[in-house]
């Protein structure tokens, strides 16, 4: 295959913190030329620690040879420098969700990613893709690649185009994520919380709003859905797997978006994520968490 086959080869991550890590894991698991970006040493570092922890967990669920670990931790390259992403096929947005920031970002990616034919892609659970594509010069190249957390666990990606995505990104998009990636691939529209979170975020707030009215405790909100409903995890322990940041970030784009009351915040989770309970990354959300797993 010749440089100019389409073929997605060098990818760049930018933010490397739950998502990002996660996307690094996977991208250079799958033999890719991964770069990561943060925004100082010290979110570097622990983002490399963030990986590195995960590879060490396959390798001892026997998912991993520990050589192949160690390989793909020597392959990895991180920078605090968005220009190194100069030569990338690929970049992938994975910073908080907030669409200043996001915006801001696709906009220096346009400017430093010289390839011609470069995708510019967004982990966003919520953003619209047209308001990112329309911060660079080519909006055509610019999609939706969400990926689910765990990332190295879930192997679900919703592919989201915007009105102006061209049929060429979509194509070498699709075949990066199920043939180089081999994960599976849902597509929506570009509505804001695409297909799962659209479904997903009504049914969180409803146990937010539960609990905040005192209807039932905690435990017994989750334990009804586990045990009555067969889910995994109940509405909100996923809550604080998810973050409650997270959670009000992508109720307040739906709600922008549509203007239905499923999707408005209750004030409870407003005031938590004032507060810092942010779930289980701060060691404090619904439930409470040891130190160990708060990160």
């Amino acid at each position: 295959m010749n440089a100019n086959d389409g073929a997605i080869r060098k990818v760049g991550v930018v933010g490397c913190g739950l998502m990002g890590s996660g996307i690094a894991e996977v991208c250079v698991r799958n033999g890719l030329d991964t770069l990561v970006y943060e925004v100082n040493g010290e979110a570097l570092e622990s983002g490399r620690g963030r990986i590195n922890q995960s590879l060490a967990r396959a390798v001892e669920r026997g998912k991993l040879a520990a050589a192949d670990r160690d390989a793909a931790m020597a392959a990895l390259e991180f920078t605090t420098d968005l220009t190194d992403f100069a030569d990338r096929d690929l970049a992938v947005e994975a910073v908080p969700e907030d669409e200043e920031l996001k915006t801001g970002i696709f906009a220096t990616l346009d400017r430093v990613m010289l390839r011609p034919d470069a995708l510019f892609a967004s982990n966003t659970s919520s953003i619209p893709i047209m308001k990112l594509g329309a911060a660079t010069t080519r909006p055509g190249q610019v999609m939706g690649l969400h990926f689910f957390n765990p990332v190295p666990v879930l192997d679900l990606v919703e592919l989201v185009p915007s009105l102006v995505t061209t049929d060429t990104a979509w194509s070498r998009m699709r075949h990066f994520a199920t043939d180089v990636l081999g994960r599976h691939v849902i597509a929506s529209q570009d509505r804001a919380g695409f297909v799962v979170n659209s479904l997903l975020i009504p049914y969180l707030l409803a146990a937010i709003r539960m609990f905040e009215s005192g209807f039932a405790v905690a435990q017994d909100i989750d334990e009804g859905m586990v045990r009555g409903c067969a889910h995994p995890m109940g509405p909100l322990a996923l809550t604080d797997h998810i973050g409650l940041d997270t959670t009000l970030a992508v109720a307040e784009s739906l709600y922008a978006e549509f203007k239905e009351p499923l999707y408005a915040p209750p004030p409870l989770l407003s005031r938590m994520v004032e507060a810092g309970h942010l779930g289980r990354k701060a060691g404090r959300g619904f439930y409470a968490y040891p130190a160990h797993v708060a990160r």
